[in-house]
């Protein structure tokens, strides 16, 4: 296995010790398979950021940790390595530690070995439950900033959150879903949600109801869950919901899996009157182009990898603080008449 970086800058990115590392490299055996994917992907991370950021000056390692699917966590990955070089002089490296699903004992070993191997500051989307939160809570007294993004863990001693406002995205959702869907016959409308465990999901679908009962009585609600976004998992719990529930004329997705969403309604032999969800992801690019989205709600990513990185600068005293608290990310409602650059059309 042949490459350019010296074996304790791949062992850093790796988070393995500098032996484990050399065994790898000479091919010597005796690693477990786990760790040599570790050190593979140091690797990759390694040469795509060399290609962006010079290996010179203070050095920063950042660890990004999400539990999402991975059209998202692509997504993030590539904003997040667009945003590096405009960070110099500092220079910051990335880990990334991504998964569609994980439980939460498996995050908290994560979280945990981040704190004894070390680590600059975490980018953390996970579930707000309590064994996550106490080991934030960890992470923050070791002097490791934490930045939740998407979704907060607000009773964490987390830094920061980066993201939108969720409940202001879910009465968004509901206003647009209200005035399309009109005051005349009642109707329903499926939420969708990957999991009820997240914050930033729960605060998205409380600002929908909200608004429903406030402005469009007409409108019920149908939900479904721990569908994880995951296109398998998610089609079987919309097959049902149709099933059991004639009225349903309209998505409000929540967490994701549209194209198993829509594929479901046709499947059943349904329509579906408006489509609302979240996120510029390559699905979401191909469901707006086709017309089965009716809109997406989004936020700048590369805005908000950014604004996360210094946000970890500045817990570690290498830019000044803020004189006030930054601004949550900007709702942009995207339709097929707006797609922005970012998305390829322009």
């Amino acid at each position: 296995m042949t490459h350019p970086f010296p074996l304790k800058v791949v062992a850093l990115q790796a988070g393995v010790s500098l032996a484990t590392v050399e065994r790898v490299v000479r091919g010597r055996g005796g690693v477990h398979a786990t760790t040599v994917r570790r050190v593979t992907q140091a690797l990759d991370e390694l040469a795509r950021q060399s290609e962006q950021v010079g290996l010179a000056g203070r050095k920063f390692m950042i660890d990004v940790l999400m539990v999402a699917p991975q059209r998202f966590t692509d997504s993030v990955r590539a904003a997040l390595e667009a945003e590096l070089p405009s960070l110099q002089p500092a220079v910051l490296r990335s880990r990334f530690h991504l998964h569609e699903t994980l439980d939460s004992e498996r995050i908290v070993d994560l979280l945990e070995r981040l704190r004894k191997n070390g680590s600059h500051g975490v980018l953390l989307k996970a579930p707000d439950l309590p064994p996550v939160t106490a080991a934030v809570d960890r992470l923050a007294a070791a002097g490791i900033p934490v930045v939740t993004l998407v979704t907060d863990l607000p009773g964490s001693k987390r830094s920061t959150y980066v993201g939108m406002d969720n409940r202001a995205a879910g009465e968004t959702a509901a206003y647009l879903i209200g005035q399309w869907m009109g005051r005349e016959a009642r109707q329903q409308v499926l939420v969708t949600l990957s999991s009820n465990r997240y914050h930033g999901e729960e605060e998205r679908e409380l600002g929908f109801r909200r608004a429903l009962r406030e402005r469009h009585r007409n409108l019920a609600i149908v939900e479904v869950s721990e569908g994880h976004g995951i296109d398998h998992a998610t089609g079987p719990l919309v097959r049902q919901a149709l099933l059991e529930h004639a009225g349903i004329a309209a998505v409000y997705s929540i967490g994701g899996g549209n194209a198993a969403i829509i594929e479901a309604f046709k499947q059943a032999n349904r329509s579906c009157q408006v489509f609302v969800g979240h996120d510029l992801d390559t699905d979401n690019l191909a469901l707006l182009r086709s017309g089965a989205l009716h809109a997406v709600l989004h936020h700048d990513l590369g805005q908000d990898m950014r604004r996360a990185c210094q946000d970890i600068l500045r817990a570690q005293g290498a830019l000044p603080p803020l004189k006030q608290a930054a601004a949550l990310s900007a709702i942009q409602v995207v339709t097929p008449w707006n797609l922005p650059v970012l998305a390829g059309r322009g």
